[in-house]
């Protein structure tokens, strides 16, 4: 079982939620309710404040699942349902790879695991860059999951993190885009 905090922006805020966790456990335990299982606790990376923060966020949470929609609403200032933003609201756009790169670097340094949860999951053209950061779990609506699969399959792991040196290094996500779409495999 696994507890995840949505919408986190503060190390302490993090804290205070954690800290209710573990006062509903004792508050379990002395009511003879013993909590037998341990649980990870993680939080959502939405706001462009966990990503700076990752490796302060890193030492005390046990996941990060990166919200692709939000944070790159936030990061962007693109809300996502006005149209006229459209544009900005792209995942693959440099600024949000950094980001997600900078979490995975931060989390496996301290054996953690980082997921995506989002649009950008189920993406065909970020797929490969994903896996190049080192992504350690996609999730994606099910009718993605055939060929999110045919594309993993595709990619050796040398030609994904090669990919994803060189979308770090453009300068915005049709530059990104039109990488990966030149790559091999896909």
């Amino acid at each position: 079982m696994r507890l995840m905090f949505p919408m986190i922006a503060t190390l302490d805020e993090f804290r205070r939620a954690k800290n209710l966790v573990e006062q509903a456990g004792e508050e379990l335990s002395s009511s003879g309710t013993d909590m037998m299982v341990r649980f990870q606790i993680g939080i959502m990376v939405e706001i462009p404040s966990v990503s700076i923060l990752a490796d302060r966020f890193a030492s005390e949470v046990d996941f990060f699942s990166i919200g692709t929609n939000d944070l790159t609403q936030y990061t962007m200032a693109a809300e996502r349902g006005n149209k006229r933003l459209a544009h900005l609201n792209d995942p693959c756009h440099p600024a949000i790879l950094r980001q997600i790169d900078q979490v995975v670097r931060a989390a496996h340094a301290r054996g953690k695991w980082v997921g995506i949860c989002g649009e950008m999951g189920g993406d065909p053209e970020a797929v490969p860059i994903l896996l190049g950061l080192g992504i350690d779990e996609l999730s994606m609506s099910p009718a993605r999951i055939p060929r999110v699969k045919r594309i993993i399959r595709k990619w050796s792991m040398a030609d994904a993190r090669q990919v994803a040196t060189r979308a770090l290094e453009q300068e915005n996500a049709e530059d990104i885009r039109r990488l990966v779409n030149s790559s091999p495999p896909i």
